[in-house]
């Protein structure tokens, strides 16, 4: 059931995507010669296209008809491919995948993509990202005014949290809860943050295992967080280690570990949260290790190798499925800020997180189309389909703008140059630097995917 729903949220993806290049380009009278979902290389499962008045299709064909070609040649070819990769607007006149060099060896034409001003082609390459960032913004406004939203108290999270190094080293520890801010009971994470930032030296109180206690940020508190710009002062929510599911190739399932399991210790030192148990893991990356656990509210032991990565192949129950949480119904009004907020906020974590992709693991943790499919749930939720698609919307948003030859960023990026240096670069530069561009967009595909393989093949032996 998760891959149908992965399927079915990356064709809705896909399709979004495209229409936004599609749109902008008929909205300045640019042809579109092809609009294909999914890949057809070799042959296309589908073929249409409107001439003479009625539609015409092809299936399972490997060429186009030349009349097809030669009639109404404004009108776009509407293709269903084979290879469930991605799909292609193919605009005439772009230097793109789907074009040969000799392809844009003839005099330019008005209708074609080359042939516009700059901004417009700037416009028509930013329509795919345009259409899946605004999407997954009308999805979590969607969401909210539907089911509403799940919130974590901040005392609910009786773990605590953990905290940036600035507010550690004015005496808050991780683990701490902050109650209140110059008197003032602080229940919601956002408004906490402002707090901190908003006031020159607030007087916190804090609950600190059963204590509690008021203490005061000192004088320079705030003039280190203007110098400093953290991202955030509270970084995280320390929640316990309870399995929720596992990656494809899991090195947890093959060891006996199930769906339910809080982890509690390794080799028998006493660990409580997530951040201090994968930061354990790591420590013992190739090491066999004892892993001590709670299952229905029995003790048990478990032992397995830790594998190079130092992941053990497990999906985690997030805060929210942990703590005691409060239910907020929205209207529509409501829904939209909402909504907005959200998305954005989750953009925003979703790059802070790139981060760790440069670390030592980062490479080894990289994820393709199974890892992906892997988040949805066993059992349909249309909640988490949307949920999850919003996500990923987001997530192809900022992909696609990262300036790589090959992705619309690259388009943006050599777009922009010509807006500010008045010098478009040349048909044959924007040619080589496509095909360098797909060469490292395929040579990441098949390291995201072959990780994926080989976790599978972990999990087998």
């Amino acid at each position: 059931m998760k891959f149908l729903a992965f399927f079915l949220s990356l064709s809705l993806l896909i399709i979004t995507h495209e229409f936004g290049h599609l749109g902008l380009a008929k909205l300045f009278k640019t042809r579109v010669r092809r609009f294909y979902m999914f890949f057809n290389w070799k042959f296309s499962i589908l073929k249409a296209k409107k001439f003479d008045g009625k539609w015409h299709f092809l299936f399972f064909n490997a060429t186009t008809p030349k009349e097809w070609e030669e009639k109404e040649p404004d009108n776009t070819l509407w293709g269903l491919g084979w290879i469930p990769l991605g799909g292609y607007c193919d605009i005439a006149g772009m230097i793109d995948e789907t074009k040969k060099a000799e392809d844009l060896e003839k005099e330019p034409q008005p209708w074609e993509y080359r042939s516009k001003p700059a901004w417009q082609r700037l416009l028509i390459i930013s329509g795919g990202v345009l259409v899946n960032f605004l999407s997954a913004l009308l999805i979590y406004t969607c969401i909210f005014a539907h089911w509403g939203k799940d919130e974590l108290p901040l005392r609910n999270a009786t773990l605590g949290y953990e905290y940036h190094q600035i507010l550690l080293d004015e005496g808050v520890q991780n683990g701490d809860i902050i109650y209140a801010v110059n008197g003032e009971e602080m229940y919601d994470y956002a408004v906490l943050q402002k707090r901190l930032l908003l006031e020159k030296t607030p007087e916190l109180t804090i609950k600190r295992g059963d204590s509690l206690f008021t203490m005061q940020l000192s004088d320079s508190f705030i003039d280190r967080v203007l110098q400093e710009r953290p991202d955030a002062l509270i970084t995280n929510i320390c929640s316990p280690f309870v399995v929720k599911d596992f990656v494809p190739g899991s090195m947890a399932s093959r060891a006996g570990i199930e769906i339910g399991d809080s982890v509690v210790s390794i080799n028998g030192e006493e660990m409580v949260t997530f951040s201090i148990i994968s930061a354990a893991l790591s420590e013992h990356a190739g090491d066999s290790i004892t892993i001590g656990l709670f299952r229905n509210g029995d003790f048990k032991e478990v032992t397995m190798k830790v594998p190079s990565s130092g992941k053990i192949g497990v999906q985690l129950k997030t805060p929210l499925e942990v703590f005691p949480v409060e239910h907020k119904s929205y209207n529509i009004l409501q829904a939209i800020p909402a909504g907005i907020s959200h998305g954005w906020e989750t953009l925003t974590t979703y790059v802070s997180s790139l981060k760790l992709l440069f670390t030592k693991n980062g490479a080894q943790s990289l994820g393709g189309f199974i890892s992906i499919g892997s988040i949805f749930p066993e059992v349909w939720s249309w909640q988490a389909f949307w949920n999850i698609t919003a996500l990923l919307a987001l997530i192809l948003a900022f992909m696609n703008i990262i300036p790589i030859p090959g992705l619309d960023g690259g388009h943006i990026l050599f777009t922009l140059w010509e807006i500010v240096t008045r010098r478009k670069p040349s048909d044959k530069f924007l040619n080589i630097a496509q095909n360098v561009g797909m060469a490292l967009l395929l040579a990441l595909l098949v390291l995201a995917n072959g990780n994926d393989i080989w976790r599978l093949i972990q999990g087998l032996f």
